[in-house]
């Protein structure tokens, strides 16, 4: 990437790359080494179980050792965007000035690609800090259509995973929970000029977007915490690595032992 080229700027340069403008300017985060071994076990006891607030959180944390009160748990747990997931009066709220989409996948039969799409932002860890990864999949298949990994939380990661992601088609629906980068308008504005119907999760409804959770603790103990991964670039190339085999190699029993990427290419040329 040169920032002092004639020609290309550095918009130019990362759409040629498919990169997110926000991944060029990663510094890794001034934090202590405790808190990052406690953000760590944090998120293994959120994938372990979604459905823990803070106090569940401090309890485990202390079986396993680890010195820590609640309002330091709830300090990290925003930075690392994780609520429990169940309704309740601490659920986190999404931007006052975005629209919020009604859920419309309640009772839906889900019976081919490209009906449902669904993306999540999941919290990933690294020697020195953190970072968040975003993925966007096929419902019916469970192909990860696209991902993106960046630093910070803001919506341009999100919104280039979009665009990545309608290459391979246009969904009839595209569910998301609340959050602010799936409410922003830059994001929903790409849904509505591709006429896709717009779907979002009832506020701490785990069950709402699962397939996308059950993609997180996959991913998680089958790469992230075995890799331990130091930086973002090694976790860029690592996560890269994993969702090829998971599309490509991996068997899913509820897919017939058939891969993601196999239900969805083949089952799309014959629709």
């Amino acid at each position: 990437m040169d920032a002092t080229h004639p020609d290309l700027s550095i918009r130019r340069q990362c759409e040629l790359l498919s990169l997110a403008r926000s991944t060029l300017y990663y510094v890794p985060a001034d934090v202590s080494p405790e808190d990052i071994a406690l953000m760590k076990a944090v998120d293994r006891i959120y994938t372990n179980w979604p459905f823990y607030g803070s106090r569940r959180i401090v309890l485990e944390l202390r079986r396993g050792g680890h010195d820590a009160n609640r309002k330091r748990v709830q300090r990290l747990m925003r930075i690392m965007g994780v609520q429990a997931l169940v309704p309740g009066p601490h659920t986190s709220r999404p931007h006052p000035e975005h629209r919020i989409y009604p859920y419309l996948l309640r009772g839906a039969d889900i019976s081919r690609p490209d009906q449902v799409w669904a993306a999540d932002i999941t919290y990933i860890p690294l020697e020195s800090g953190w970072a968040y990864l975003v993925a966007v999949i096929d419902w019916f298949s469970r192909a990860v259509l696209a991902w993106e990994l960046s630093n910070t939380m803001t919506v341009d990661f999100c919104v280039h995973a979009l665009t990545d992601a309608l290459r391979h088609g246009t969904p009839e629906i595209f569910n998301t929970d609340q959050g602010a980068q799936f409410t922003s308008p830059d994001f929903t504005a790409i849904l509505e000029q591709e006429d896709v119907a717009i779907s979002m999760d009832g506020k701490g409804r785990a069950t709402d977007n699962i397939f996308v959770e059950r993609l997180w603790r996959s991913l998680k103990y089958e790469d992230v915490y075995l890799r331990d991964y130091a930086t973002l670039a090694d976790a860029r190339a690592g996560i890269a690595r994993w969702i090829r085999f998971y599309n490509h190699r991996r068997p899913h029993q509820a897919l017939d032992n058939r891969t993601p990427m196999d239900v969805y290419r083949g089952l799309r040329s014959v629709a």
